[in-house]
């Protein structure tokens, strides 16, 4: 696509919470830049997320550097073999912090098999029960694995008091019903966009849009009309739009559910006290 032929951001009255995005894997711009540009579209909150033993500590630093940055702990399942006791430590301390918002991104990874499953399956299991213990939300990642993540939240589910979000949902349809049913959050993200993405698109009209939650997971998974550029939040209303209308609603109501649902999840009393 030539640049002549991609539109301006949209800016919408409706402010957007990024729910889930990797600050520190942004190389294409400064932060201040990314931060700025971001305001300009209506993003009023970043969350950035934690992934390995090597990125606890850089998230929890992110978060000092502006006011509306927040972020999380924990290990996804590509990094599950770097598990110890160790760093459920730094996960525990780091969490302490009022910046801090949510264990994850934890789960199931069964495409790329960076990590042996049976570990995986452990790690998944400790941080569920880490984030019950610490009564925080999870970020869950499911790829290729629906038959153990559901078996796995089935387990878990009622000790998560707090519940999550199914980030980057891509899987099946009847997982979406399952962790719908159990009143887990579905975030959806550029992936909305893509042509081959009706499986995708099906499951957002499903979707009750008190269950919605919007992300870039930037620098992946860029929407369209910036595909093959890299993703950033200031690209978040491409998605609020693709999203709005797959659920057949005006695009502000689809913000305004979005906004309530990301502040039930991350920001309770401030969810609580409007």
């Amino acid at each position: 696509m030539s640049k002549t032929s991609r539109r301006e951001i949209p800016r919408f009255h409706t402010p957007i919470i990024e729910t889930h995005c990797h600050l520190d894997y942004l190389e294409a711009a400064e932060l201040t830049t990314i931060l700025e540009r971001s305001s300009e579209v209506g993003i009023e909150r970043i969350v950035t997320i934690a992934v390995s033993p090597d990125n606890l500590d850089t998230v929890l630093q992110l978060t000092r550097q502006a006011a509306n940055i927040w972020g999380t702990q924990g290990i996804h399942p590509h990094e599950a073999e770097s598990y110890s006791t160790e760093v459920e430590e730094r996960i525990r301390r780091n969490a302490a912090d009022a910046r801090i918002l949510a264990i994850g991104e934890i789960g199931l990874d069964y495409y790329y098999d960076h990590a042996d499953r049976d570990i995986q399956r452990q790690v998944f299991e400790r941080q569920l029960e880490l984030a019950a213990e610490l009564d925080l939300p999870v970020v869950i990642h499911s790829r290729d694995a629906d038959d153990d993540t559901r078996a796995i939240l089935a387990n878990h589910g009622r000790a998560l008091t707090r519940g999550g979000v199914i980030h980057s949902f891509t899987s099946s349809l009847a997982l979406a019903q399952f962790c719908l049913g159990e009143g887990f959050m579905l975030g959806f993200n550029g992936i909305a966009t893509f042509n081959r993405a009706d499986n995708v698109r099906e499951v957002i009209a499903i979707t009750p849009p008190a269950q919605v939650l919007l992300e870039t997971d930037a620098p992946y998974l860029t929407p369209v009309p910036y595909r093959g550029k890299p993703n950033a939040p200031f690209y978040l209303p491409f998605i609020a739009e693709q999203v709005a209308d797959t659920q057949g609603m005006d695009v502000e109501s689809l913000l305004a559910h979005a906004r309530r649902n990301s502040l039930a999840l991350f920001f309770p009393a401030e969810a609580a006290a409007r």
